[in-house]
C-alpha cells in the first residue's frame, strides 16, 4: 500500500517541464512518444517560426526542467550554451558531448560509477546507437581483465535504415527507389566513423577497432557483433567463461539481459535476427562461437536503447524514479 500511496502522491504532486529541441526529427519524435501517457510531465513547445531563434530557444530551454537536444552536433552545442538556469537538467543526443568529461555518459548498466553520476549530473550524453551494442561488449571485457586494451578489435554491425535519418528514410520508402537499397549497404569506408571515439574511450581501448557497418532494407533494430581470437586474450578463458562474465555484469538490470549460453553444439536457433527487439528499450547479449573463436553480439533497437529509448530512461533516473517508467521491456 506504502508504494501505491507513494506513487500516487508523485503523480499528483510532481510535473516537470520538458522542452524536446529538435522533435521534428527521429529521435526526437521517439522520445515525444514514450511521453503520451505520462501524466508527471509537461511538454512546453516553441513556435514553429521561431524553433531556429536563439532568443527563443533560450526561453524554453531555461524554462525547463529537462531539454533533450535531437540535433546536429553543431546545433546541440550552441543550444547547450544558451542554458543559463542552474536548475535545467540537459539530455543531448548527439555525438556532440559524448566524450566531453564534463558530460556523464548515459549508459546506466555498464558500472555503478555510470549510473550515479547520470543521477546526480544536470548534462548527460546518451550513447549513439552503434556505439551502445559496441560498448555493451567491450567495457566489460577490458574491465574484467580478459580483453588487453591493446587488442585489434573488429565490430561488424548492421542496422536498420531509420538510423540514418529523415532524408535517408525517405529514400528508402520511395517508390522508385534506386536499386542498390534492396541490399545491405556496407559505409563508413574511411574507418572515420563518429562513434568511433566513444567507443575506444568509454570501452578503455588505446586503439580505434575496425568499424563495419551495414545499412540494410528493414526499419528498425540492430546487432553489433565483435569476435575474439582466444590466442591474443589477456588470460586463457573458454567461451563459457566469457558468458559467465557477462552474466554476471550485467546481472539484475532492467533493459540489458544476457542470453543463455550459446556454445558451440547447443545454439537453439542458427540466426540471431536484428529486429526482434523493436519498439523496446530492451538489449540482449548472446555470446557463442567455440573456445578458439569467441563471438559475441548485442541486439537492440536503434531507436529504442540506441537513442530514444535511453534518453527516457537517464532522465527518469536523473528524476530519481523508476528507470522504466514509459519504456517497455523483454522479460
Amino acid at each position: 500500500m506504502i508504494p501505491y500511496l507513494l506513487e500516487l502522491l508523485y503523480n499528483h504532486n510532481m510535473s516537470y517541464k520538458i522542452f524536446i529541441d529538435g522533435k521534428e526529427g527521429t529521435t526526437g519524435l521517439k522520445i515525444f512518444e514514450r511521453f503520451e501517457k505520462r501524466n508527471d510531465i509537461e511538454i512546453i513547445s516553441i513556435d514553429e517560426d521561431k524553433r531556429k531563434d536563439p532568443a527563443e530557444k533560450a526561453k524554453m530551454i531555461n524554462a525547463s526542467d529537462f531539454t533533450f537536444l535531437c540535433l546536429p552536433d553543431a546545433a546541440a552545442i550552441e543550444s547547450a550554451q544558451l542554458c543559463t538556469n542552474p536548475k535545467t537538467r540537459i539530455i543531448d543526443a548527439s555525438t556532440a558531448h559524448r566524450v566531453n568529461p564534463d558530460w556523464a555518459y548515459g549508459f546506466p548498466e555498464l558500472d555503478k560509477s555510470f549510473r550515479e553520476k547520470i543521477a546526480g549530473s544536470n548534462r548527460v550524453a546518451v550513447p549513439g546507437c552503434y556505439a551502445s551494442g559496441s560498448i555493451a561488449i567491450c567495457y566489460p571485457l577490458v574491465k574484467s581483465g580478459i580483453m588487453p586494451k591493446d587488442y585489434p578489435v573488429a565490430i561488424h554491425a548492421v542496422s536498420g535504415y531509420s538510423g540514418a535519418g529523415k532524408k535517408a528514410i525517405a529514400q528508402y520508402e520511395a517508390e522508385n527507389r534506386d536499386i542498390g537499397l534492396e541490399s545491405p549497404r556496407l559505409y563508413a569506408l574511411t574507418q572515420q566513423h563518429k562513434h568511433l571515439p566513444e567507443i575506444t574511450k568509454i570501452s578503455g581501448l588505446e586503439y580505434d577497432p575496425i568499424f563495419n557497418p551495414y545499412i540494410c532494407d528493414y526499419f528498425q533494430g540492430m546487432t553489433v557483433t565483435i569476435g575474439l581470437h582466444s590466442r591474443l586474450l589477456a588470460k586463457k578463458v573458454t567461451a563459457h567463461d566469457v558468458w559467465e562474465m557477462f552474466a554476471s555484469h550485467y546481472e539484475g538490470c532492467r533493459f540489458v539481459k544476457v542470453a543463455g549460453f550459446m556454445g558451440e553444439g547447443t545454439l537453439p536457433e542458427q540466426f540471431i535476427p536484428a529486429n526482434t527487439l523493436a519498439g523496446t528499450n530492451s538489449m540482449q547479449v548472446f555470446v557463442y562461437g567455440n573456445d578458439d573463436r569467441i563471438m559475441m553480439t548485442t541486439r537492440f533497437d536503434n531507436l529504442g536503447k540506441g537513442a530514444s529509448g535511453a534518453a527516457v530512461q537517464c532522465m527518469n533516473i536523473m528524476m530519481g524514479i523508476d528507470e522504466a517508467t514509459g519504456l517497455t521491456s523483454i522479460d
